[in-house]
């Protein structure tokens, strides 16, 4: 049986859910109440959205919840792994949060637990029985909607996934392209395209994560100076924190995957469900 605890989230269907009651209390404690009767079920797998720490506590209830109902074997499937980015100590003081939630994670003692894309290989190395699902399936599907592309990797650190990718799709044509982060301001800068002229060629910008955008708008500009033609992005992780509109300036169609949200309907934006044959 499935506990979609986001009732908007439901990769694995809709068949044989587990009801339950929730609430939050007025203190901001989350709250849970399975109502299915679950006497014979010995294995659950729980689907959820972690965006917060609310978030988070909901699914921790939602676990002991199972286990108090006699539940043995719970497997858990959050596509976007919290904290991903913090995957290492940039700067004296900082917490290692990815470990933090993984941490509280491996203590609830699953069977597995499935995540989409993940950041860097830090989260995999760090929970206890981890399902690492690529994003090739996605990438895919992002094509087939786009046809001939050059791959565009916006930075080193996706260098090595979107080389995977691009052998996954019959070997496509890969284009590196870099930038500089000040680590204590966040600050990009310094943005390079490793081709000397695209000739008017359609190209796919490949990232786990979009939250502000700078990277890709910084990467978009040094595309158009090479001489790109249509310019697409395909994000598996969409936080886009600070809207669409400016990275609509720039990218002819945005794809992403509702691991984050759901988003409303926007012209220049395709939102791809995450389901069982994606996972």
């Amino acid at each position: 049986m499935n506990l979609n605890l986001d009732p908007l989230f439901t990769p694995l269907g809709k068949e044989n859910s587990i009801e339950f009651q929730s609430f939050t209390f007025s203190g901001g404690e989350p709250h849970l109440k399975i109502t299915s009767n679950l006497d014979a079920v010995f294995e659950v797998s729980i689907t959820h959205r972690i965006n917060s720490f609310n978030d988070m506590g909901f699914l921790l209830i939602a676990v002991d919840a199972l286990r108090r109902s006699g539940v043995k074997d719970i497997n858990l499937v959050i596509p976007y792994f919290p904290a991903a980015r913090q995957d290492r100590v940039m700067v004296a003081g900082e917490s290692l949060s990815v470990k933090v939630y993984a941490d509280l994670i491996n203590n609830l003692d699953l069977k597995q637990v499935t995540i989409f894309d993940a950041h860097s290989e830090v989260a995999i190395a760090l929970l206890d029985n981890c399902k690492a699902v690529n994003n090739h399936a996605f990438i895919r599907k992002v094509v087939a909607q786009i046809g001939s592309v050059k791959l565009i990797s916006p930075d080193g650190g996706a260098l090595k996934k979107i080389y995977k990718v691009a052998a996954a799709l019959d070997g496509m044509e890969v284009v590196e392209g870099s930038k500089s982060r000040d680590v204590k301001t966040g600050q990009l800068s310094g943005f390079k395209v490793y081709a000397d002229d695209l000739e008017g060629a359609n190209c796919l910008v490949v990232d786990d994560i979009c939250d502000g955008g700078g990277t890709f708008m910084g990467l978009a500009a040094e595309l158009k100076k090479k001489n790109a033609g249509k310019l697409y992005l395909a994000v598996s992780h969409g936080i886009f924190s600070k809207g669409l509109e400016a990275l609509a300036q720039y990218f002819d169609l945005i794809f992403t995957t509702d691991s984050i949200r759901n988003i409303d309907a926007q012209a220049q934006l395709v939102q791809i469900k995450l389901e069982a044959n994606l996972l």
